[in-house]
C-alpha cells in the first residue's frame, strides 16, 4: 500500500531499503515459542521457522492543499555508519523515489523527525562537496527540543575520556547539526500542532524526546508511531521492547498508550518499518492486541 489517505490527508509511502532481523537479536526477552501463539494473523509479518523478521526503511510523505509534510527520512547515502552495515555509505536511489512519488525535495515545506537514529535522520543533509548540506532547501525541520537536548553542544560536558558522550553523536553531527546550522530547525516541546491536521506529541521510551504525530481529525484520524513499534509481534505483546529502547519502563508505557487509543477509537496506525501492507488498525483482546494491516 504506498498511497492511501486519511480524511482529506494524501499519504504516499517511500521506500529507501528493507532487511531481515534476527528476533533474538532485535527482542532478547522474545521467547521462541511466543510468536507462534499468534500465526493465525501474525505470520505475514514474521519467519516464525527462522525467528526472524523483515524490517522496513521507508518515509511517509503527506499532502494538504498546497503543504507537503515529510515524516522520518530513513538512512541517507554517503554516511560513514561502521557499526551498522546495512547504513555504511549507502548508495540508494531514495530521491528518486521520492520525485517517483511527485515530491521534489524542493516542494517539501515541512520535515517531522521522530527521533534522531540513524534511519529516521539520515536523507535530512545530503553531501555537496565534501560538505553535509539540508536535502529540502525549502523545509522547516521540526525536531523534539527534549531529543536534541542531549546533543546540544552547550549541554555536552567538556571531553573527558571518563564521561560517556551521548549515543549517536555523529549521527547528529553529520544529519542534524548542518540543519540547525542552516537556520531550517524548528524545537517543538508537549502537544503541539504543526500543521492543522498534524500535531506532534511526546512519545519516549524507544528515546527520551520520541515524538509520534497525530494525523487527521474525529474518525479519520491516524498515528505515526516511528519507532514506538518495529513489528506486530509488539502489538501482540505491548510490554516487549527492543534492544534499542534507551527507556524500557517508559517505552513500554508509551506502547500501551497509544494502542489504547488506537483500539478505542478506531484510529489508523501507521508504524515506521512495518512490511506491506505498511499500516493497520488494533482490536483489544485479553492482555494484548491483534493488528488487521490495512485500511479497514
Amino acid at each position: 500500500m504506498d498511497d492511501f489517505r486519511i480524511g482529506p490527508l494524501e499519504i504516499s509511502r517511500v521506500e529507501e531499503t528493507r532487511t531481515q532481523f534476527d528476533a533474538g537479536m532485535f527482542y532478547p526477552e522474545l521467547a521462541r515459542d511466543t510468536p507462534a501463539r499468534y500465526a493465525s494473523w501474525l505470520a505475514p509479518y514474521f519467519d516464525l521457522e527462522a525467528h526472524s523478521f523483515p524490517c522496513v526503511f521507508q518515509s511517509f510523505v503527506v499532502r494538504h492543499g498546497k503543504t507537503t509534510i515529510l515524516i522520518d527520512t530513513c538512512i541517507g547515502n554517503d554516511k560513514e555508519r561502521p557499526d551498522f552495515q546495512l547504513a555504511h555509505r549507502l548508495n540508494n536511489p531514495y530521491l528518486d523515489r521520492l520525485r517517483a512519488a511527485n515530491c521534489r525535495p524542493e516542494d517539501v515545506d515541512i520535515v517531522l523527525c521522530t527521533h534522531f537514529h540513524v534511519d529516521h535522520v539520515g536523507w535530512n543533509t545530503r553531501l555537496d562537496n565534501g560538505r553535509w548540506v539540508p536535502t529540502f532547501p525549502n523545509a522547516r525541520y521540526i525536531f523534539s527540543r527534549e531529543e536534541y537536548a542531549r546533543y546540544a553542544p552547550e549541554n555536552r560536558p567538556p571531553q573527558n575520556p571518563d564521561v560517556e558522550p551521548p549515543p549517536f553523536l555523529d549521527i547528529f553531527e553529520d544529519s542534524v547539526l548542518p540543519v540547525i546550522q542552516s537556520g531550517q530547525a524548528e524545537f517543538v516541546s508537549g502537544e503541539q500542532p504543526v500543521h492543522e491536521l498534524l500535531t506532534v506529541f511526546p512519545a519516549p521510551g524507544h528515546t527520551p524526546g520520541h515524538i509520534a504525530i497525530r494525523a487527521g481529525r474525529g474518525e479519520d484520524t491516524g498515528i505515526f508511531l516511528g519507532d514506538i513499534i518495529h513489528n506486530p509481534i509488539q502489538i501482540a505483546e505491548p510490554n516487549l521492547n527492543s534492544a534499542f529502547c534507551e527507556d524500557g519502563t517508559r517505552a513500554r508505557t508509551t506502547r500501551r498508550r497509544l494502542l489504547d487509543e488506537a483500539a478505542e477509537h478506531n484510529h489508523l496506525l501507521v508504524p515506521g518499518h512495518f512490511c506491506a501492507p505498511h499500516v493497520g488498525k488494533v482490536r483489544a483482546t485479553g492482555k494484548g492486541f491483534v493488528f488487521h494491516g490495512g485500511l479497514e
